[in-house]
């Protein structure tokens, strides 16, 4: 049995609703999957219903964005935790106002060179998302600035260009900790994808570890094989979890859902390590 750790929707900056989300992942034949969409948990009752429907097991997740000392963006995976945790859920509320503050500064340096207007944006938002960057993409890509998302951050929004605009993220020890108090699993993100920038020591992995790190997504398109081969190692060392997954965004990305995906007795083992909430298993 195969399950796919890492899916986004339009709750977030995936393409596709939730419920198309499960939908796919039954059509590519998946056992279950998680939806981890970005610091949010409102795609998760639409979700659940879907699972039920196509009789597919669900993790209900969350992905959050953290950033180191030296400014590394770091992605933590959170799994099971209860989605109503004061801690937790006041960090992620802080995170999606953070988003959008920092998505309007870039729609306004984008506009002294684009005709794009906070308005076209919002048309590319699904209600209630959280917004972030790819919104912004599909915006010029709807006025004719870039001919699709990769070429928007490939030429506008990476980090490097000019208007760009940083964001204020917790540490990712107290992502962590914060998870593990709602009951969640936290597992760290295609933590070696060094083709999105810099990517963290193997010092701060064991910081990562110290604060109650559970797991590393290894199988991860995006991790360089050197790269998956440090968290492999980090794995053996910590008796952590280790997992893959497609990080599918719809037709947001080229990430096809299930090509990397999670044995079964691994998501047992996550399961049994979470106290906030269950997960959804067909009957």
């Amino acid at each position: 049995m195969s399950v796919d750790l890492h899916t986004h929707s339009n709750v977030s900056d995936g393409t596709e609703s939730p419920a198309a989300v499960i939908a796919a992942a039954a059509a590519a034949g998946l056992q279950g999957l998680a939806l981890t969409d970005h610091d949010t948990t409102s795609g998760w009752d639409e979700a659940i219903a879907a699972a039920l429907e196509h009789r597919i097991a669900l993790l209900p997740g969350m992905e959050i964005t953290t950033l180191t000392e030296n400014g590394i963006s770091v992605h933590l995976l959170s799994y099971l935790h209860d989605p109503l945790h004061p801690g937790l859920s006041a960090a992620v509320a802080k995170a999606r106002d953070g988003r959008l503050h920092r998505a309007r500064r870039i729609a306004d340096r984008l506009s002294v060179d684009f005709p794009l207007t906070w308005e076209t944006v919002e048309q590319h938002v699904s209600a209630g998302a959280t917004v972030g960057r790819p919104h912004l993409a599909d915006a010029l890509v709807g006025i004719g600035a870039v001919a699709d998302r990769q070429e928007a951050f490939d030429h506008l929004l990476h980090s490097a260009s000019p208007y760009y605009v940083g964001q204020d993220n917790m540490h990712p020890a107290t992502a962590i900790r914060l998870v593990r108090e709602a009951g969640g699993v936290p597992v760290l993100a295609h933590g070696m994808a060094s083709a999105r920038g810099r990517t963290v020591s193997v010092e701060q992995l064991e910081e990562m570890v110290a604060a109650g790190l559970a797991g590393v997504e290894v199988y991860h398109r995006d991790n360089a094989e050197s790269g998956r081969e440090v968290l492999r190692e980090l794995a053996a060392r910590h008796d952590l979890l280790v997992t893959g997954s497609s990080d599918y965004h719809g037709t947001g990305k080229d990430n096809l859902i299930g090509e990397n995906t999670t044995p079964w007795e691994t998501v047992e083992a996550l399961c049994a390590q979470a106290t906030g909430i269950a997960p959804i298993r067909p009957e």
